[in-house]
């Protein structure tokens, strides 16, 4: 999984994306000190691995990762070349989702790109530049579609379905919103690979003080709750200069200094766990003594593909999945056990996997 994080100018991007990267992106107190974009890649927290891990001995424990990439801020007029331009498009391109950080704290000491704090007009701002790029890109779309669509009827059917995307951008709505008609329709649209199509989780950047109530008494982020709300995307508080203190600490002090301040999760946790449900992401293990392992796939994933994203082979070759649940192999101490018990069952092609499912797949090519 690959998230883009975005945002206006000092609103505490680069710091969440140091605090949840270590990987040590300067940030400061002026606009656009993060020229290139800036990548980390983050293990993602789960018990059941070092559970699995010493059920089995076990000489490696692999997690499923997110990657992230921190985007220089993006002021008015980015899509005509303001600011940074166009830099940080094609980095946004590449993800699955956008972590849009919305400054959601007062502080006099912070300058602010547009003189004052207003989440909606912030996140307005940038959607309305992002909605610019996209149609720069369905234009060029269209002149090349165009041109063909007088002798070929799937490019005139396609010229008209981007015709319709077109006016929807220039009414100011997102392209995530736009009905596609037919699976052809599906098909074309996810080949423009348009930024405004991408779900959209948003960071509400709150001050230490408004952190353990995880925002409940702060107008900023009622106001970022409401706008998500209508637009069906995520939002989790998070206080930037917390994490950033908390990221140098080992798990046992991060768990103490969390407690502390009243929190029960930091705010990676927080976005992970967003960003699977928006995504509608879980994960499956593989566990022995080699490796235990977690597997991120979507929802819904029958048993093949799933074995696919192991490896190729053992989608091409899939025979049967030997399938239990992790709570009940630990109960039961071991995967022989479980097969004592009937716990462990033997699933075909049609099971759709379930989020600690362990699973040995059993193929032949």
């Amino acid at each position: 999984m690959k998230l883009g994080i975005v945002g206006l100018p000092n609103v505490g991007k680069s710091t969440l994306f140091n605090s949840l990267t270590k990987a040590g992106a300067e940030a400061a107190n002026y606009p656009f000190c993060t020229i290139d974009p800036n990548v980390g890649v983050v293990a993602v927290p789960d018990k059941r691995l070092k559970l699995l891990g010493d059920l089995y001995h076990t000489q490696k424990i692999t997690p499923a990762v997110i990657e992230f990439v921190d985007i220089a801020g993006l002021v008015k007029g980015a899509s005509k070349g303001e600011g940074l331009g166009n830099q940080f498009l094609a980095n946004i391109r590449e993800c699955d989702a956008i972590v849009h950080v919305v400054r959601c704290f007062d502080d006099s000491n912070v300058i602010h790109v547009d003189g004052s704090v207003d989440p909606v007009r912030d996140i307005e701002t940038i959607n309305l530049e992002l909605i610019f790029a996209d149609i720069e890109v369905l234009e060029k779309r269209m002149s090349k579609v165009g041109r063909a669509a007088r002798n070929d009827k799937d490019q005139a059917q396609e010229f008209e379905m981007l015709k319709r995307l077109k006016e929807h951008l220039e009414d100011g709505k997102l392209a995530i919103s736009f009905e596609r008609k037919s699976d052809k329709e599906e098909e074309w649209f996810n080949e423009y690979d348009l930024l405004t199509a991408k779900p959209v989780i948003f960071a509400a950047n709150v001050s230490e003080d408004d952190a353990a109530d995880d925002g409940d008494g702060n107008e900023y982020v009622k106001a970022v709750r409401g706008y998500a709300k209508k637009s069906g995307s995520e939002v989790f508080v998070v206080c930037a200069r917390i994490e950033e203190e908390i990221s140098e600490l080992d798990d046992d002090e991060k768990a103490e200094f969390l407690a502390d301040l009243g929190l029960k999760e930091s705010g990676l946790d927080k976005l992970i766990a967003a960003s699977y449900s928006l995504l509608g992401l879980m994960s499956f293990l593989t566990a022995g003594e080699k490796e235990v392992r977690a597997w991120t796939i979507k929802k819904g994933t029958k048993a093949p593909q799933a074995a696919g994203k192991i490896h190729s082979d053992f989608e091409r070759g899939f025979i049967k999945a030997e399938v239990v649940n992790y709570k009940d192999l630990l109960e039961c101490g071991s995967l022989a056990a479980a097969r004592e018990k009937g716990i462990v069952r033997m699933e075909g092609k049609d099971y759709i996997v379930q989020d600690g499912d362990v699973i040995l797949f059993r193929f032949n090519v």
